[in-house]
């Protein structure tokens, strides 16, 4: 089954398999109407009608669209959180820098082909050109999460600090790249990488 919202994002936790799967396809709509539509223009009644479910079942999980977009971008979290999980698999315990790319490539792999990613992803676009902090402290809390045992390091302050800082400067260098390409500047992606490694060596190696 695919993962589903924390319970605290939506209005009703699905109990059911049924439910669940309910739930999952009124979120796979909103990704592609946020996708063909943008923000403003989506609606929980298109929602609907593309999920081919009753309005009342959105109501039922959401009470407007910005709590249907904020779902979206926890499942976005956990979806990224379970693809970094299985590359960390394969990687040698203590291999930050394995660790790192799997961190980047599975956001830019999402970035550039998860329906609705690229205005909501992990919570910090909507409405449209707002950002605020909040998703990134949850992201370096995820990441925390994940790569302290790996990195055979506590999960104390000074590592999410750490990971708080690459957090932020990773998405001001990501949204700049793809500012200047929407499949991501290579270069700037490149560029971001090398600032990471530095900065990350200094502090994990």
């Amino acid at each position: 089954m695919k993962p589903v919202p924390h319970a605290t994002s939506l209005r009703r936790a699905p109990v059911q398999r049924r439910s669940a799967e309910r739930l999952s396809r009124i979120l796979d709509a909103c990704a592609d109407l946020l996708d063909e539509v943008g923000y403003d223009a989506l609606s929980t009644r298109a929602v609907a009608l593309r999920a081919g479910v009753p309005i009342g079942s959105v109501y039922r999980f959401f009470g407007n669209k910005r709590q249907m977009a904020d779902a979206l971008a926890q499942r976005n979290l956990e979806r990224w959180s379970e693809r970094v999980a299985e590359r960390l698999g394969a990687t040698g315990p203590g291999d930050w820098r394995s660790a790192l790319d799997a961190v980047l490539d599975e956001y830019l792999a999402m970035k550039r082909t998860a329906p609705g990613f690229s205005l909501v992803d992990f919570g910090n676009q909507i409405p449209v050109g707002t950002r605020h902090g909040e998703p990134n402290h949850r992201v370096a809390d995820r990441l925390t999460a994940l790569l302290a045992g790996h990195l055979g390091r506590p999960a104390d302050d000074d590592l999410r600090r750490t990971f708080l800082v690459a957090v932020e400067a990773a998405d001001t260098l990501v949204q700049l790249a793809f500012r200047v390409d929407p499949e991501g500047d290579e270069k700037i992606i490149t560029e971001m990488r090398e600032l990471l490694w530095a900065y990350l060596g200094r502090v994990l190696d």
